[in-house]
């Protein structure tokens, strides 16, 4: 089934700025502006700038660890 002529079409996502520098993302790059903002991100997650804190909790002890 075609839109109506005219029709307002609303889109799949929402227009976003790109997290690095803010510009409008770009479809192919999404949610980047481009090649060099996707990169810098992917960066600072493989150089460990980006880290998700947990607790001591988490951690396993060898001593207590049973497997």
């Amino acid at each position: 089934m075609k839109p109506a002529l005219g029709a307002k079409v609303t889109p799949l996502r929402p227009k976003r700025n790109c997290p690095e520098c803010g510009r409008p993302s770009e479809r192919a790059h999404y949610p980047f502006c481009s090649p060099r903002c996707k990169a810098v991100d992917l960066n600072r997650w493989l150089s460990g700038a980006y880290v998700i804190p947990g607790t001591e909790d988490e951690i396993p002890d060898p001593e207590t660890d049973e497997r």
